[in-house]
C-alpha cells in the first residue's frame, strides 16, 4: 500500500520528531501539511509533496482556520499526527499559573483541537489514522516535570477514549511514547540541567541518555518508522494503544 492520495497533517512538523514523521509519510506517497509557529523554520523543512502553514495549536480559532484551509487545498485529512509540544521541567512549588496554563494549552489543548478539527473531514472518508506523540512521561511520572507528565498522561487518556468512541469504524487512534529522542529539545534541556545543577554539559546530557534503557538517544527516524507502521496494512487492529519506544522496559 502506498499513501498516494492521502493527506497527512503533522503539527510541530518543522523540526525533530515531527519533521522525521512528515518526511516518512511524504516518502510513502502522502501529501503532508506541516504546521508550526515559525514560518522560517517551516519553509526550510518543506520539500517534495509538502505544504507549510503557520499555526498556533493553543489558539482555537487559528487551528480551525488553518486546518480548514489545508483541507480546502489538499483534501480531507486522513492521517493526523498531533506532535507539537513543549518539554520543560519545573518543581511544582516553583510552578506559576502562567507556566501551567501554557504547558496545558500547548501539550493537551493543542492535541484536542488538532484532532477535533481533523476529524471533521476525516469522518467523511472511509479510512483514517490518528497518531498522537506522547512520551514515556505519559506512562510514568517524570521526576522534576510534574506538569509535563500531567499533559502527556492526558493525551493518552484522550487517545484511548477516542479509540473506544470509534470502535468498529475505519479510524484508529494510538499514541507513541518515546523516551529521550535526539532533537533540539535535548540541547535545550542540557543547558537547563547544567544551569540548575552546576553540571558540565556533557554530564547533563548523560543524565538524559542514561534514562534510556539502551543508554543512547533515540533517533527521530525510529519514531517515524513506528508512525509509518501504524498507517500501513496489518496495523488495523492496533487501536487505543500507548506504544513505548524507550530502548527497553521502563
Amino acid at each position: 500500500m502506498t499513501l498516494n492520495g492521502k493527506h497527512a497533517l503533522v503539527t510541530g512538523g518543522g523540526t525533530g520528531i515531527g519533521l522525521a514523521i512528515a518526511r516518512a509519510l511524504e516518502a510513502g506517497g502522502a501529501h503532508v501539511t506541516i504546521t508550526g509557529r515559525r514560518q522560517e523554520v517551516l519553509e526550510e523543512a518543506v520539500s517534495g509533496n509538502m505544504t507549510a502553514l503557520t499555526m498556533d495549536v493553543r489558539d482555537e480559532a487559528d487551528v480551525a482556520a488553518k486546518i480548514g484551509a489545508a483541507v480546502d487545498k489538499n483534501g480531507p485529512i486522513q492521517i493526523c499526527v498531533p506532535n507539537a509540544g513543549i518539554a520543560e521541567g519545573k518543581a511544582l512549588h516553583k510552578t506559576t499559573m502562567d507556566f501551567w496554563r501554557n504547558m496545558m494549552a500547548t501539550n493537551l489543548d493543542g492535541v484536542f483541537l488538532t484532532i477535533r478539527e481533523s476529524l471533521t473531514s476525516m469522518r467523511q472518508t472511509d479510512w483514517g489514522r490518528v497518531i498522537v506523540i506522547s512520551s514515556v512521561a505519559g506512562l510514568k511520572g517524570l521526576k522534576g516535570a510534574p506538569c509535563y507528565s500531567a499533559t502527556k498522561h492526558g493525551v493518552i487518556g484522550l487517545t484511548r477514549g477516542l479509540s473506544e468512541d470509534y470502535l468498529g469504524t475505519p479510524y484508529t487512534f494510538n499514541a507513541i511514547c518515546p523516551a529521550y529522542v535526539d532533537t533540539p529539545i535535548i540541547a535545550q534541556n542540557t543547558d537547563s540541567i547544567a544551569q540548575r545543577t552546576g553540571m558540565s554539559e556533557a554530564d547533563a546530557k548523560q543524565v538524559m541518555v542514561g534514562m534510556n534503557r539502551h543508554n543512547r538517544l533515540i533517533a527521530p527516524e525510529e519514531i517515524a518508522a513506528a508512525a509509518l507502521w501504524l498507517v500501513r496494512p496489518g496495523s488495523e487492529s492496533v487501536n487505543g494503544q500507548a506504544i513505548e519506544i524507550a530502548g527497553g522496559q521502563m
